[in-house]
């Protein structure tokens, strides 16, 4: 399973609104510039995430956008559903049941992998949240030199 750009800019900018949650609302230039994602592209974005009610927008001088609530509320998998939809590795085991339209879904030998690693997947979605990624070192994970978690590697 690939994420698209879509959905890696979508959690990058709503990082950047989780670190500066408690300032007041963020211009898009800022939310551009502090979590590199090109400005007209971050314009499409904000709009999901504000219908969704991830995030809230002000208007005026000192407008701009801010988290709807706190970062430890708001988990990776709500702004990742929000980007792309459902988590389906393959159509057959899509979180949405109307997605599960492969004829062979009954009696199909390979389905319990693949429903094992949609399973996988949005439980490292759900159990992350914003607040996570901004201080990880609270979440007691190990970081490499630059202050990014380290991936986990399964034995």
């Amino acid at each position: 399973m690939k994420i698209s750009s879509r959905g890696e800019y979508g959690v990058r900018a709503m990082v950047a609104l989780a670190r500066h949650y408690g300032g007041g609302p963020m211009p898009l230039t800022a939310i551009a510039r502090s979590s590199s994602v090109p400005p007209a592209y971050l314009e499409q974005l904000i709009a999901p995430l504000r219908k969704a009610g991830l995030v809230e927008s002000k208007r005026g001088a000192q407008g701009g956008y801010q988290l709807a609530r706190p970062p430890s509320l708001i988990r990776v998998g709500d702004v990742y559903r929000v980007m792309e939809g459902p988590v389906a590795p393959m159509d057959c085991v899509s979180e949405d049941p109307a997605d599960q339209t492969c004829p062979l879904i009954d009696g199909c030998e390979t389905r319990p992998v693949w429903l094992k690693v949609r399973d996988s997947i949005a439980d490292a979605l759900d159990s992350t949240t914003l607040a996570d990624l901004v201080d990880p070192a609270k979440k007691g994970r190990p970081h490499d030199v630059a202050g990014v978690v380290a991936p986990v590697v399964a034995p």
